[in-house]
C-alpha cells in the first residue's frame, strides 16, 4: 500500500485504500495527505476542502479536490459531491471553498498539479455551513471517525447510500420515508359575494370554517366530517381555492398539560432581570460568551429563556434549547409554542422517522426558528443561529454513551466560540466543571460568567425539608418501606386531595433475588451483571444486554435456586413496582398512583400521557424514577419524598455525591410550587453525610467544600480531564494483552511529549461565598479565596483492569483510565497510540474523552 504524504513530508497515518487519493485540506490543522494524480483538463475554478462519507479513524483528514467550472455555480458549502477516493467512487462534504489551493486551511504548499477533481454535484447542502469544521474539531477532540461526526448534522432517515444507475450515473439514495402533503382551503378574492342557496348547508358550514383564514383538509373533516363534494362544487365556481403544500409531521402535536403554558409575566424578578442583562451583553459583545444561570429550582429560568429567545427572534435569528429529558419535552415545547407559535420544532428520538425528517427539513427551510429538543437537536440545519440554551445544564444525559462519545456542552460552547453567538446553561445545581470555568473567568479565551437566581417568584418559597432517620426507624421495630413521617405526610395530602411526588431510582420490583440457603445470585449468562426482577412479568431481565429469564421466586410454586436448587430464591431489595403496590396498599382509592419509569413509558408519547394523568387526577402520587426529578412544574404538589437515598450515594464513581446532590436538590424542588408550602421528606442511613446535609439546609457550600477537596487531593475533574479507552474481545486474553500494549506505549508516548509537570488551575476551598468567586466572572477575586499552593499534576495512565461490569453480551472488558492536566491536549496522544496499533479481528475498541461512565 502506498504511503500518503502530509503536508510536512511525514507519511500520513492511515492510508487508504490505494496510493492514488486526493490532497486532503485540514480545517486549521496540520497533517493533511497529498494526492498523486492529475486533474482533468477542464479549467479549474475553485477548490474544495471535502470530507469524504468513509467513516475509518484513519481517515480524520478533509481531502482537497478540485472544482471544474462546469460544477462552480452550483457548488456551495455543505453540497454533497462524487468523489474520485483511490480505486473507488465515493460520497464527500464539502467544508470550505476556496478560489486558490493555497487558501484552503491547512493546504499550504500543496501542488495543484497533483489534486483530483470532483466528478459531480450530488445534492444541494444537507447541513448547516459550518458543519464541516465543527464535525472536524469533534472528530480532533473525542478521537472519533470524520465522517461519524459529521453524519450527525446529515437528514435523520439513515446513512446516505451513493447508488449507480443502470447508465453509469451515481446519485443519493434517498430517506425510506417519504415526505407527506396537505391541501389548504381558502377563500378565492371576490368569494365574499357569493351568496350559498337556502338548502345549502354544507357550503355554509364550508365558508363559516374558512372566515377565519385558510384550513387543511383534514381540520375541515374534524370538524364537519367529509367536505371534499363541496371543497370542489365552490372552487369549480372560484369561491374557494386550494393548494397543496408540505405537511409538517410531529408539528401538530399538542398536550393538556398546565404546565404547558407560559404566559409573559407582568413583572420579572430582580434575579431574572439579572440574568437576562448577562445575556443581553454577551449577545451583543459577539464573542462566544457562556452565561451560567444558577437558579434555585422554581426561580423561573424558562422565562429568562423565553425573553431572551424573543429578542434574538426580533433580530430575525433562530435559536436552540436542549432539554436532558424526553419526559421533559412535551411541556417544554408547549411552554415555547405558546409563545412562539408554530415555529417551534421539536427533535428527540422518540419521534417517528417521519416526524424526525419534517422536524428537520422545517429548521432547514425556515419554517422553524426555535428548536426544542435532547442533545442530537444542536445539530440541526439552524438558519443564522443567534443562542444557544441547554437547561439542566448539569445532566449526565448531554453526554453521547456511542462514537462519537461528545458532550454536548462542550461541542456547544465551540459552535457558540465559532458563530459569535452566546451560550445559556441553565441549572438550580450546575456541574462542577461549569462553576470551575465561571470561578477561573475564562477557557480558552472564551468568557464563562455566572449569575445568581436566588428567589422564587410570586412569593413562593423553597419547600422545608425533613430528614427521616431509617437507623431510629429500624431500631423501633419499623420494617416498612415508608418512614412513620413519610407515611402521615402520605396520608395527610390523601385527606386534603392534593399531589406527591415519589422518588425511587431502582426501576424492576427488586434489584436481584437470592438464594437464602447457598447465597447464590442469579447473574446474566451474557454479562457480570446481576438480573434484576420484574413482578409484573415474573421475569428476571439483564439493564446491560436486555435478555429476559423467566422465574418464580418462593414463595410462589416452582421456585428454585438455579445453583442448589432449593426453593428459598428470595426477593431482596427494593424498586418501583414494589413501592407502587405498597403505595396502592397504603392511601385511599379515590388517590391515583402512576409509576413512571423506563418500564412504563417504552410506548410512544409514554412520558406525556403519564404526566397528563397526573396533571388532570384530582389527587395523585407520581412515582417514578430520576427522571420525574427534574424540570417538572405541577403547583399541586406539596409533597416530595425520596425513598431511599442512599442508593445514589455508594455508587463506585467520583461522581456519586455529585449526582446524588443533584438528584435530591432537583426533586426537592417539585414541591411548594404554587401557593400551598411544601414539604420534603428524605428516607435515609446516612443523615451525616454532607449531601443530605447540604440538601436538609438549602445550603449547596455544604457538600461543594467537601466534594472540590476530595477532587483535588485525588486528581479529578474539574482539575483533571479524564479519559477512559475500553477494549473487548470474546477471547479474554486478547482483550487483556492489547489493553496492556496500548497502555504501554501511552505512558511510553505521555513520557515523551508531555511536560514534567503542567499546572492546573487552582482551586477554591468551597463555593460558600459563590456570588464573590464566581457571580464576578473574574479569575482574579476567586484566585484570592484558593489555598496555600497550586496543585499540580503529571499526565497518568492506570491499567489495564477489568471494567466494573467486566463481561457485557459476550465480550470481556478491559480499560485503561488517563488523567491528563488541562493543558495537555491527550486526544492527539491517544489518536497516535491506536494509529500504530490498530485493532486486530474480533476486537472493539472505543475511546471515551472527558469519560463520565466508567462502569
Amino acid at each position: 500500500m502506498a504511503e500518503q504524504l502530509s503536508l510536512f513530508g511525514a507519511p500520513a497515518q492511515g492510508s487508504a485504500p490505494s496510493g492514488e487519493e486526493s490532497a486532503a485540506a485540514a480545517p486549521a490543522a496540520p497533517g493533511v495527505p497529498v494526492a498523486v494524480t492529475p486533474v482533468a483538463s477542464e479549467p479549474v475554478a475553485c477548490y474544495a476542502s471535502v470530507i469524504v462519507d468513509i467513516p475509518a479513524r484513519a481517515l480524520s483528514e478533509p481531502f482537497a479536490y478540485a472544482v471544474p467550472g462546469s460544477l462552480a455555480d452550483e457548488l456551495e458549502p455543505g453540497s454533497t459531491v462524487l468523489v474520485t477516493f483511490g480505486r473507488r467512487k465515493a460520497l464527500g462534504y464539502v467544508a470550505v471553498l476556496a478560489r486558490d489551493l493555497a487558501d484552503l486551511p491547512g493546504a499550504d504548499g500543496l501542488d495543484p498539479a497533483r489534486v483530483k477533481p470532483l466528478e459531480s454535484v450530488l445534492a444541494r447542502p444537507r447541513c448547516a455551513p459550518w458543519a464541516g469544521e465543527v464535525a472536524f474539531w469533534m472528530s480532533r477532540e473525542y478521537v472519533a471517525p470524520l465522517a461519524e461526526c459529521l453524519r450527525l448534522f446529515l437528514p435523520p432517515g439513515g446513512t446516505p447510500r451513493l447508488v449507480r444507475a443502470s447508465d453509469g450515473t451515481y446519485r443519493v439514495e434517498e430517506p425510506a420515508v417519504p415526505e407527506v402533503h396537505e391541501r389548504v382551503v381558502s377563500l378565492a378574492p371576490g368569494a365574499e359575494a357569493y351568496e350559498p342557496p337556502q338548502r345549502a348547508v354544507r357550503q355554509r358550514q364550508l365558508l363559516a370554517a374558512l372566515s377565519c383564514g385558510p384550513v387543511t383538509t383534514r381540520e375541515l373533516a374534524a370538524l364537519h366530517g367529509d367536505l371534499s363534494a363541496t371543497v370542489r362544487a365552490l372552487a369549480k365556481r372560484g369561491v374557494v381555492k386550494v393548494e397543496e403544500r408540505r405537511a409538517w409531521r410531529g408539528a401538530g402535536d399538542s398536550t393538556t398539560l398546565s404546565s404547558a403554558r407560559a404566559a409573559a409575566p407582568a413583572h420579572l424578578t430582580a434575579g431574572q432581570e439579572a440574568a437576562l442583562a448577562a445575556i443581553d451583553e454577551a449577545r451583543q459583545a459577539e464573542r462566544g460568551d457562556v452565561v451560567v444561570v444558577d437558579g434555585v429550582t422554581g426561580s423561573g429560568k424558562t422565562e429568562v429563556y423565553l425573553s431572551a429567545i424573543e429578542r434574538v427572534l426580533a433580530e430575525g435569528r433562530s435559536a436552540c434549547v436542549l432539554v436532558p429529558e424526553i419526559s421533559l419535552t412535551a411541556q417544554t415545547v408547549g411552554r415555547f409554542r405558546s409563545r412562539f407559535g408554530e415555529t417551534v420544532a421539536v427533535f428527540h428520538s422518540r419521534l417517528s422517522a417521519g416526524e424526525r425528517l419534517d422536524q428537520w427539513d422545517m429548521v432547514r427551510t425556515g419554517a422553524a426558528r426555535v428548536v426544542v429538543g435532547a442533545r442530537s437537536a444542536l445539530f440541526c440545519p439552524f438558519r443564522d443561529l443567534g443562542i444557544i440554551i441547554i437547561d439542566e445544564e448539569h445532566e449526565q444525559s448531554y453526554k453521547q454513551g456511542s462514537s462519537p462519545r461528545y458532550h454536548a456542552r462542550e461541542v456547544a460552547a465551540e459552535m457558540a466560540r465559532r458563530l459569535h453567538v452566546p451560550l445559556v446553561l441553565g441549572s438550580a445545581t450546575p456541574s462542577a466543571e461549569a462553576l470551575d470555568r465561571c470561578w477561573r473567568g475564562s477557557v480558552e479565551g472564551q468568557r464563562w460568567q455566572r449569575v445568581e437566581m436566588p428567589e422564587r417568584p410570586a412569593g413562593s418559597r423553597l419547600p422545608s425539608i425533613v430528614i427521616a432517620d431509617l437507623r431510629r426507624e429500624f431500631s423501633h421495630g419499623s420494617r416498612s418501606i415508608f418512614s412513620r413521617q413519610l407515611e402521615e405526610a402520605l396520608l395527610g395530602v390523601a385527606e386534603r386531595h392534593e399531589k406527591a411526588v415519589l422518588l425511587h431510582n431502582r426501576r424492576g420490583f427488586a434489584p436481584f433475588l437470592m438464594c437464602r440457603e447457598c447465597g447464590c445470585v442469579p447473574t446474566c449468562r451474557h454479562c457480570s451483571t446481576a438480573l434484576t426482577y420484574h413482578e409484573r412479568t415474573h421475569t428476571l431481565e439483564c439493564h446491560t444486554c436486555g435478555a429476559v429469564y423467566h422465574v418464580r421466586p418462593y414463595p410462589a410454586p416452582g421456585s428454585a435456586c438455579p445453583k442448589c436448587g432449593s426453593r428459598y430464591l428470595a426477593k431482596m431489595g427494593l424498586g418501583t413496582q414494589q413501592v407502587e403496590d405498597a403505595l396502592r396498599a397504603l392511601l385511599p382509592e379515590h388517590v391515583e398512583v402512576i409509576r413512571m419509569d423506563a418500564d412504563s413509558t417504552r410506548g410512544k408519547d409514554g412520558h406525556r400521557k403519564l404526566l397528563e394523568a397526573f396533571d388532570a387526577a384530582e389527587s395523585a402520587v407520581l412515582l417514578g424514577t430520576q427522571m420525574i426529578a427534574k424540570g417538572l412544574d405541577f403547583p399541586e404538589v406539596t409533597l416530595v419524598g425520596v425513598v431511599m437515598a442512599d442508593y445514589a450515594l455508594k455508587m463506585p464513581d467520583f461522581r456519586a455525591g455529585e449526582r446524588a446532590f443533584d438528584l435530591l436538590e432537583q426533586v426537592a424542588g417539585r414541591a411548594g410550587r404554587g401557593e400551598r408550602p411544601g414539604e420534603v421528606i428524605i428516607q435515609t442511613y446516612l443523615p451525616d453525610d454532607p449531601v443530605i446535609r447540604a440538601v436538609a439546609s438549602h445550603d449547596r457550600s455544604i457538600f461543594t467544600s467537601h466534594d472540590r477537596s476530595q477532587r483535588a487531593d485525588a486528581g479529578y475533574p474539574p482539575f483533571v480531564r479524564l479519559s477512559n479507552i475500553t477494549c473487548w474481545s470474546a477471547s479474554e486474553g486478547a482483550a487483556e494483552r492489547y489493553t496492556a500494549d496500548l497502555a504501554r506505549d501511552l505512558r511510553r508516548l505521555v513520557a515523551a511529549t508531555a511536560p514534567e509537570r503542567l499546572t492546573t488551575v487552582p482551586h477554591a476551598p468551597a463555593f460558600r461565598d459563590e456570588a464573590a468567586a464566581a457571580g464576578s466572572g473574574s479569575a482574579g477575586t476567586a484566585r484570592s479565596l484558593s489555598l496555600a499552593g497550586d496543585p499540580t499534576v503529571a499526565p497518568v495512565v492506570l491499567g489495564p483492569t477489568p471494567c466494573v461490569i467486566a463481561r457485557a453480551k459476550d465480550r470481556y472488558r478491559f480499560h485503561i483510565v488517563i488523567k491528563s492536566p488541562l493543558g495537555y491536549h491527550i486526544s492527539e496522544t491517544i489518536a497516535a497510540v491506536l494509529d500504530a496499533h490498530p485493532a486486530p479481528s474480533g476486537m472493539s475498541v472505543s475511546v471515551d474523552i472527558d469519560a463520565y461512565d466508567l462502569m
